[in-house]
């Protein structure tokens, strides 16, 4: 077994799979696991794209969209409570397939068929459903199957290649938009969950699951665990500007301060999720670089609360590729989510693996929906009493000092690694 790194693993080792087909079967599945999460990360950032289509041919407005965009990282983060049991309990095979089949697949159906802003709602909640297991039964199966210190390196190098959804999700998407419509382009997406589903099904293959005696424990044995009460508020604000930003409002930004179209649009969100996919590349061996994950999470998202804060005071008549580069910024810092998940790993029971990166989704995911609701009712003041660029720049603020309170309570958390 420490002849094969696709299987080596810290004591105590589970059983090795028996045979090279299992083997093979179990890569090929996490390539497919990898796939799926590709769309995940497009699916929470698509709409950012689809602003000026949506607001011509269902009336949608800035803050319908972001009603819809919040409901899915709600709705996502919820999830990943019952997420967290199944994976425990049932395996990340079953949990992954039914769900992306159901809510991925079926999300993007009901979203091409939408006719009103709420069924685009609807059609998102759907959609947040079927990608909550994707991410967390890669985390599963990698703290199952591998070298506890090798766990942020492949969670970032997970997220940066599902990035490139987020990628998708920009001028590829607009490109598709305009060439064949929305509706068109929202059904070619369910069949492609579907099919990543079925492949799902037929090659993943789940980790064996070690002996354990006594309580099966629960998420309140992980609340109880004190170390993690300064870490969760730092997950719960890190990704919240740079998923949000990137996710719903650098699109009305875009047309409302810049007046860019849907291909100026596309090449923004491009830049920002390019830098998003660089930084989760950037953060995941930066533990094992610098010894510590605490002091480079604190001081990546103390550069990301800058990127806001130079963005609230950009002059007026500031070009727009340097507003895009401030935005890249934002998401290159804000790229911290898999190295927190690290950082807080260690301190969860073994018999709690599964429910533990779950929570932490929860709080990760749950603070870009709640946040998503903020900013959306907080624009809709904004925009009515205040200049366009006023109100954009007191979305920025806000961000920034959201991310300062994060920092301000993480700086006493314990560090940790492997």
């Amino acid at each position: 077994m420490r002849g094969d790194p696709g299987f080596a693993c810290a004591p105590p080792c589970p059983v090795r799979p028996d045979g090279k087909v299992e083997e093979t079967k179990m890569r090929i599945g996490l390539i497919f696991l990898v796939l799926g999460y590709v769309l995940s990360q497009f699916y929470r950032a698509f709409l950012a794209v689809l602003t000026p289509a949506l607001e011509s041919d269902l009336g949608a407005t800035a803050a319908d969209l972001s009603y819809a965009s919040g409901l899915w990282f709600i709705v996502f983060a919820a999830m990943q409570i019952p997420v967290g049991e199944a994976l425990d309990r049932v395996g990340p095979r079953i949990t992954a397939v039914i769900l992306f089949a159901l809510g991925g697949a079926g999300g993007a159906l009901v979203f091409a068929m939408a006719q009103t802003p709420t069924h685009i709602a609807w059609a998102m909640a759907l959609i947040g459903v079927g990608c909550s297991p994707i991410l967390m039964a890669s985390y599963y199966i990698f703290a199952k199957m591998y070298p506890a210190a090798m766990f942020s390196t492949l969670a970032g190098v997970m997220i940066g290649i599902g990035s490139l959804g987020n990628l998708a999700s920009s001028a590829p998407m607009a490109w598709a938009v305009n060439t064949f419509g929305w509706r068109e382009t929202m059904v070619g997406l369910a069949v492609l969950s579907l099919l990543i589903a079925v492949a799902l099904w037929l090659f993943m293959k789940d980790p064996p699951k070690a002996e354990t005696t006594g309580s099966r424990g629960s998420v309140l044995d992980l609340l109880k665990i004190k170390a993690l009460w300064l870490i969760i508020p730092m997950m719960f604000v890190n990704y919240a500007p740079a998923a949000g930003l990137r996710g719903l409002w650098i699109g009305p930004y875009g047309a409302d301060q810049y007046g860019a179209d849907t291909s100026l649009i596309g090449s923004m969100t491009l830049v920002m999720g390019l830098a998003m996919v660089v930084g989760n590349f950037v953060y995941g061996p930066m533990d094992r670089v610098f010894g510590t994950r605490k002091w480079v999470i604190f001081v990546g998202n103390a550069l990301g609360a800058l990127g806001c804060f130079l963005l609230y005071a950009l002059p007026a008549g500031s070009s727009v590729w340097t507003a895009t580069a401030l935005l890249g910024l934002v998401g290159l810092a804000g790229a911290s989510f898999p190295i927190l998940i690290a950082h807080a790993r260690p301190f969860f029971p073994t018999n709690l693996t599964g429910r533990g990166v779950t929570l932490l989704n929860l709080f990760g995911i749950g603070g870009v929906g709640v946040m998503q609701f903020v900013t959306g009712n907080l624009m809709e003041g904004w925009q009515s009493t205040l200049s366009t660029g006023d109100a954009y720049g007191r979305l920025f603020l806000f961000y920034g000092l959201l991310i300062c309170c994060g920092l301000a309570i993480y700086a006493f958390s314990t560090d940790r690694t492997d």
